[in-house]
């Protein structure tokens, strides 16, 4: 049985961010996109570098949305938590989320698109049935099919029902 929503722990670096401490917006990115690589290899043995050189496939980024809720400050210890909430023959989707140290507040929410692409080709390509398998047991489908409405579902905000 796999931990379909691993979690990592991260300090925030001091060349990461602005002036007055806080991260720098783009490099939320950066800390959730290596928590999810790293929650691959541990977590899956799916090393998607591996894959590229042995292969000739590993993914790239279709499309990422994020929403910024709360400052991560300078040394800050985070927690990140990655799942994959959807997927086909040629994409995933995961959800990363940072928290503050506890996780009992949400720093930001990112919801990025990989489609699975053949080096060698150079275009896009289809999952083997292997991972399609792999990929299945992994899924955690969500609800909110809205990133902002997730966001603020996992901020604890009640929305109205038209909202969602």
């Amino acid at each position: 049985m796999y931990n379909k929503k691993p979690v990592s722990s991260a300090i925030i670096r001091f060349q990461d961010c602005d002036p007055f401490g806080h991260l720098n917006n783009s490099k939320y990115l950066d800390y959730m996109i290596n928590a999810r690589e790293d929650h691959l290899i541990r977590e899956y043995d799916l090393d998607i570098f591996r894959m590229a050189r042995t292969e000739g496939k590993s993914w790239v980024v279709g499309h990422s949305e994020i929403v910024y809720m709360k400052p991560a400050l300078v040394m800050e210890s985070v927690k990140i938590q990655s799942q994959l909430i959807d997927f086909s023959e040629k994409h995933v989707q995961a959800e990363m989320i940072m928290y503050n140290e506890t996780m009992d507040q949400v720093k930001a929410v990112l919801w990025s698109k990989f489609v699975h692409y053949d080096l060698k080709a150079l275009r896009s390509g289809i999952h083997t049935p292997e991972l399609m398998g792999l990929l299945e047991q992994l899924h955690e489908p969500l609800e909110e099919q809205r990133l902002e409405v997730r966001a603020k579902k996992l901020a604890g905000v009640q929305m109205s029902p038209a909202i969602n």
